[in-house]
């Protein structure tokens, strides 16, 4: 048997993005991806194809080597809306730098993640569409996660560092 991969209709583009989306919702980023790659082999420019692509990435980041981030930035990178590539880039480093909590790395190691994803949100409040508050939502949750550390955990003095812990000279 031939294993080759089946082009879908144009016709059946916005079907298939709204099935791509309820498989997000259903927490099945793998299903959301493949259906995004195929709206994307017939229509490579579809802008909501790109996004849920990118998302159904991020979706699946666990902190490890193996989290495609330089994939998610490359297809966020590919949205036409200067609000809409700047907030996706925002949401990118916010979910790099919950994974990466999550898999249990330091925070201190963490915060310039989350410092990367806030400055996004910051830029891209200031561009965002009349009645848009996504950026502002997003940029209070990375507030809040941050909130539930003490300042400490998140900062660490380089005098806490043993110079013997540092490469050979």
């Amino acid at each position: 048997m031939q294993l080759n991969l089946k082009a879908i209709s144009r016709a059946g583009i916005a079907e298939a993005i709204s099935k791509a989306e309820v498989y997000r919702y259903l927490n099945e980023p793998g299903e959301a991806e493949s259906i995004c790659r195929d709206i994307l082999a017939v229509e490579p420019d579809n802008q909501a194809a790109l996004r849920l692509l990118g998302l159904a990435i991020t979706d699946q980041f666990d902190g490890g080597i193996s989290d495609r981030y330089a994939e998610a930035e490359n297809v966020f990178r590919s949205l036409k809306n200067e609000y809409e590539r700047i907030y996706h880039f925002g949401i990118l480093h916010e979910r790099k730098a919950k994974a990466q909590l999550k898999a249990g790395r330091l925070p201190h190691t963490v915060l310039p993640i989350f410092e990367d994803a806030m400055r996004y949100f910051e830029e891209a409040e200031r561009i965002r569409p009349p009645n848009n508050d996504d950026a502002i939502l997003r940029w209070n949750r990375c507030v809040r996660l941050l909130q539930t550390r003490p300042g400490s955990e998140w900062r660490k003095d380089m005098d806490e560092f043993d110079a013997s812990e540092g490469p050979p000279v």
